[in-house]
């Protein structure tokens, strides 16, 4: 009988002592989120039990406190984007606003028609720039949304391509730039958005514009899969261009020549590339800025044939 006291006795202490301890281990938790909840830290909550509940209670409480700082750190990133921007396109919208002023005031004061029309013309030419920059603002800040899905379907890129490049020929025989193609004969299917790669090109070919080249080459060929795209231009020197930070957003290798740009336009294109899931890269070669495109091509097109028969 007293045995079997003795070793209750032994228990009920043990499971006191086990109580005490869990309940102090409890305390020192809920201190530490106290603190936490105060200070901005990156501390993580510690334990002196490490098995059990209050290890499983610790573990959890962890991975909430990183999921917390993860999603602090990327709320402040967006932020900075956000003040960025701001700041960035303010400086890049001052210019044409400012100008849009001065030939207000010229046009008000002209007394001959043949003014009055070339005033008009450049505030029509200024007012388009303004409503480019901030398309291009628009459907940059739509890329940066992570909900935001492209509606895919089987694509002819050789169409595609054929159809932008011929809309800058005019322009091109204006500004004496130089063009030469290699687009392939066979056709090259991909999964993706017409109009976003439509925009890609778009985006390609006016940044060599914008920088004032005489020579674009741009290529198209089937290769190992791939659909695989290369736009080139000449370039004064490959020294005036940083190819890790072309697709950054804002960068303009030469801002003299850029004024009438966001430094959008490829950050916009690798956006693009990236919701296709393709790739996009930069690179400097004698003489020449050039920019690869991949994409994996589509294998079951025959649905497709049909109604792109000729097109080409």
């Amino acid at each position: 009988m007293y045995v079997v006291i003795g070793v209750l006795i032994v228990i009920s202490f043990i499971l006191i002592c086990i109580l005490v301890i869990y309940e102090r281990q409890i305390r020192d938790i809920c201190r530490q989120l106290h603190f936490l909840k105060e200070h901005e830290s990156n501390m993580l909550i510690t334990t002196e039990i490490s098995r059990g509940s209050v290890k499983d209670l610790a573990e959890l409480l962890n991975e909430l406190l990183k999921k917390q700082k993860k999603e602090r750190m990327e709320s402040a990133h967006k932020e900075q984007v956000l003040s960025d921007t701001y700041t960035n396109l303010s400086h890049d919208i001052r210019t044409p606003l400012t100008s849009l002023d001065g030939y207000f005031q010229l046009l008000e004061s002209a007394e001959h028609e043949t003014d009055r029309k070339r005033y008009i013309g450049i505030i029509q030419e200024r007012i388009e720039s303004l409503k480019e920059m901030l398309e291009e603002l628009f459907t940059y800040a739509k890329l940066q949304n992570k909900t935001y899905e492209l509606t895919m379907e089987c694509q002819n890129v050789n169409r595609i391509l054929k159809e932008t490049v011929c809309s800058y020929y005019d322009e091109w025989v204006q500004l004496g730039i130089t063009s030469k193609f290699s687009i392939t004969e066979e056709t090259v299917w991909i999964w993706g958005n017409q109009q976003a790669l439509r925009r890609i090109f778009q985006n390609i070919i006016k940044n060599g514009i914008d920088h004032g080249n005489k020579e674009i080459e741009i290529g198209l060929e089937k290769k190992n899969g791939q659909a695989e795209l290369v736009f080139c231009n000449k370039i004064e020197s490959v020294k005036q261009i940083d190819i890790n930070r072309v697709f950054e957003r804002f960068y303009k290798a030469d801002e003299a020549r850029s004024r009438s740009s966001t430094g959008l336009g490829l950050a916009i294109a690798k956006g693009f590339v990236d919701k296709m899931n393709g790739e996009i890269e930069a690179c400097t070669k004698a003489e020449r800025f050039c920019i690869r495109i991949r994409f994996q091509c589509e294998k079951n097109v025959n649905m497709y044939r049909k109604s792109e028969k000729g097109i080409d």
